[in-house]
């Protein structure tokens, strides 16, 4: 069956991208264009954000992954994966980052001219931070693809094996509400050994703190859809525990973190604090959408296509939006709500009249060529989608008569064709 919540929570999460990437505009972290002015009042807002968005990214291609292989082969998964996965990269390195990079020179006072002066002659020599060649906010596409191919064997072994060893071990994490936090030790051995070591860098090579962290969130999405109803029962009968988990680990995070300047604490500490608030907010936003999300709507229908091309779209967006008003004295909310509206807009129109509706852009920004995606927007996108009986005939192949079922039921037979891919 499909599972809905995982097309709700996708299209939210990185809804929730833009606003967080709006939001580095503003406050003290190095990040490609900036506000004359930061605005403290952002960082635990966007410090609880980023503790647990990327990582539940992981997790939910990870369920994407195993649906995907429960109808295809290795090599059928590795070519959709490549054509859905890797043009859209070299289209965004090609085409959607280079204007960042370009006003992010420009603000600096690295470069001057315009765009056509700048691309391609400067766009791609050396690699950025010290040259403009650069995959930015497409980071996200290498690593998922990397991973996808990598562990075909493994995850072909789990789905072809009758009761791997792996699964086994997984359904007993999800006996008891606490048993889960067993699978923080692999996050907590990354955190504490890795991440002092190798810093978050983004650049695949030599990043291998969030090679191993991603990666391992990444094979926890693939186990939980193995272990089916095990998984989802857990997270919606815990979902309050999880959620109080979250609310304390984060709070003492936040605690320990305002007094590292007076007092000595660990790095271990915060290694523990760090992955198990991150956990804890992963499997309560899981109970949470899996009790009051998993249903479809033709604005699900229309969101989950768009929300790829509004993710290699957005960033080239908000840097361009943040550029026009970096020096100008309006007030932080108009700011914010400028870049905001900017963005979405934008990107809007860009999937909406250019990218949609043609087959050759489609394929640029990983979308499926298919006939029903190019209808119209839905008139009342918020109505549920039909579920009223409809009378069919089916051939009986045995007794040459036929029958009489309904919609329904043909779903419930052929639930194994519908995968949320």
């Amino acid at each position: 069956m499909r599972r809905y919540e995982l097309d709700w929570l996708r299209v939210l999460v990185f809804g929730l991208l833009i606003f967080y990437h709006v939001g580095m505009f503003f406050v003290p972290w190095q990040w490609h264009i900036k506000n004359g002015e930061s605005f403290h009042g952002l960082v635990y807002p966007m410090m609880f954000v980023s503790q647990w968005r990327l990582p539940i990214l992981f997790v939910i291609s990870g369920m994407g992954t195993a649906f995907a292989l429960s109808k295809k082969s290795g090599w059928q998964f590795a070519n959709e994966r490549l054509q859905r996965l890797l043009i859209p990269l070299l289209t965004g390195i090609l085409i959607i980052v280079p204007p960042q990079v370009y006003l992010e020179r420009i603000a600096s006072g690295n470069f001057t001219g315009n765009y056509f002066a700048f691309w391609p002659r400067h766009a791609f020599s050396g690699i950025y931070p010290e040259g403009n060649f650069s995959w930015h906010h497409l980071w996200f596409l290498p690593y998922l693809l990397f991973f996808s191919l990598l562990l075909i064997p493994l995850f072909l072994y789990l789905r072809n094996s009758s009761a791997p060893i792996l699964v086994k071990i997984f359904k007993k994490f999800f006996s008891r509400w606490w048993t889960p936090y067993f699978m923080i030790i692999p996050l907590l051995i990354w955190e504490s050994a890795l991440r002092p070591v190798f810093p978050s860098t983004h650049a695949f090579w030599g990043d291998w703190y969030n090679m191993a962290k991603y990666i391992t969130f990444f094979v926890y999405g693939f186990l939980c859809i193995s272990i089916g109803k095990c998984f989802w029962n857990a997270v919606i009968s815990h979902r309050f525990k999880y959620l109080l988990a979250g609310i304390i680990s984060f709070s003492l995070f936040i605690l320990a973190f305002t007094l590292t300047p007076f007092i000595y604490l660990p790095d271990g500490l915060f290694a523990f604090l760090r992955v198990a608030n991150m956990w804890s907010w992963i499997l309560c936003i899981f109970g949470f959408a899996t009790t009051h999300l998993n249903r479809n709507n033709h604005y699900l229908s229309y969101a989950n296509e768009a929300v790829y091309p509004f993710y290699i779209l957005h960033q080239t967006i908000t840097v361009f939006a943040g550029f026009l008003i970096m020096d100008l004295s309006w007030i932080f909310a108009l700011k914010f709500s400028f870049m905001v509206v900017v963005t979405f807009g934008m990107s809007f129109l860009i999937y909406e009249f250019i990218i949609r509706r043609w087959k050759v852009m489609r394929l640029l920004f990983g979308l499926k060529n298919s006939s029903a995606s190019y209808s119209r927007i839905p008139e009342n996108p918020f109505r549920e989608a039909t579920t009223e009986p409809i009378a069919l005939k089916e051939q009986n192949p045995q007794k040459g008569r036929k029958i009489s079922t309904t919609k329904n039921h043909r779903q419930t037979i052929t639930t194994q064709k519908n995968w949320n891919d």
